[in-house]
């Protein structure tokens, strides 16, 4: 059995505490409503601007255009063959 004293314990927690890094990132996300004509209508990015780039979770960009209360219109850049309802997008936080 090891035998641990509790100041060697305390030191150790005491270390670990001060190495912790606090660092917060925030992050701007959406999900796909529906998705058509190159057009995606997106719930969630409240924060975003217009003209904001944003991407999508498989990597495709796009350009939030029309800023509605319920809702965001993003333009998809590229073929967009794998946006589909349901995924996930960030605003990259870069205006086109």
């Amino acid at each position: 059995m090891v035998n641990l004293r509790a100041d060697k314990i305390s030191n150790i927690i005491r270390e670990r505490i001060e190495q912790y890094n606090r660092e917060v990132k925030i992050v701007n996300i959406g999900t796909i409503l529906q998705v058509g004509d190159g057009i995606a209508r997106i719930h969630g990015l409240d924060e975003v601007m217009a003209g904001e780039l944003v991407e999508f979770e498989e990597g495709t960009i796009g350009i939030a255009l029309n800023l509605e209360s319920n809702n965001v219109g993003v333009v998809l850049v590229g073929d967009g063959l794998m946006v589909q309802e349901g995924i996930s997008l960030k605003a990259i936080g870069n205006i086109a």
